[in-house]
């Protein structure tokens, strides 16, 4: 298959109606489904159970949080490009699978492109504040996550485990690792490929994951440059507070 697309559930059953329905939609089947799901004790395996997607294979155990559940999921999927689709999270659009197949012709390692987001009602309130470039590397990363993690479409072969050591920032730290093995990265376009829920995981843990992110950025970038770049952010949010 061309595609593994994965999305993590724990009792996810208030978000994961939309997730379910985007993957339904797509125009272009070529891929198998995979729901990790952290042994959810509401309605989250039925709701999978009845969304009728072809290829589907759910796992319910119990799990050490969201990112060991991604690395059962690297170790199960058969694609040979991974998706991660987070519950609450979407395609843009029917098409969009289809888009990121055409990238997908001439063998990138990665393909990405760009992320909206939408509020609890589904109702797009604008796009991401990092624009995905029209050019990527590993060094991009250095000025944030300019990439969605679920915009970033890697070959399966080259996808390390997630660093279990970063509770909200290993997706950061994934992606990075992903591109130092990339020789080649395709951008679908200016068109959203996903919508992104704001009200997830990370951002409800804001403040901790990007104390996380910034001692991933030490760590690839150097501390000074890194610590240099920082001050840069905290002007360019003043400048967007007031």
């Amino acid at each position: 298959m061309l595609f593994s697309i994965i999305t993590v559930t724990y009792n996810a059953q208030q978000v994961l109606p939309p997730t379910l329905e985007s993957v339904r939609e797509q125009t272009f089947r070529d891929f198998e489904y995979l729901v990790i799901d952290g042994a959810s004790t509401d309605n989250t395996i039925q709701l999978v159970d009845n969304a009728g997607i072809a290829t589907t294979t759910v796992w319910s155990e119990p799990d050490k949080g969201l990112y060991d559940a991604m690395n059962k999921a690297i170790d199960r999927a058969q694609g040979k490009y991974i998706i991660f689709l987070n519950a609450g999270d979407a395609f843009a659009s029917p098409e969009t699978l289809g888009l990121i197949a055409l990238k997908a012709q001439d063998n990138p390692d990665v393909i990405y492109g760009q992320t909206q987001l939408v509020d609890s009602d589904r109702n797009v309130v604008g796009m991401r504040h990092l624009t995905a470039p029209q050019r990527l590397d590993w060094k991009s990363f250095k000025d944030g996550m300019l990439v969605c993690h679920q915009a970033f479409i890697a070959k399966r072969e080259i996808c390390p485990h997630y660093d279990l050591n970063y509770r909200f920032s290993a997706d950061y730290d994934w992606c990075i690792k992903v591109l130092r093995k990339s020789d080649r990265c395709a951008y679908v376009g200016d068109t959203p490929i996903i919508s992104f829920l704001t009200d997830g995981l990370t951002t409800q843990n804001h403040k901790r994951s990007l104390k996380e992110r910034y001692r991933i950025m030490c760590h690839y970038y150097g501390t000074i440059p890194t610590t240099l770049r920082h001050l840069k952010f905290a002007l360019r949010h003043l400048s967007r507070k007031f």
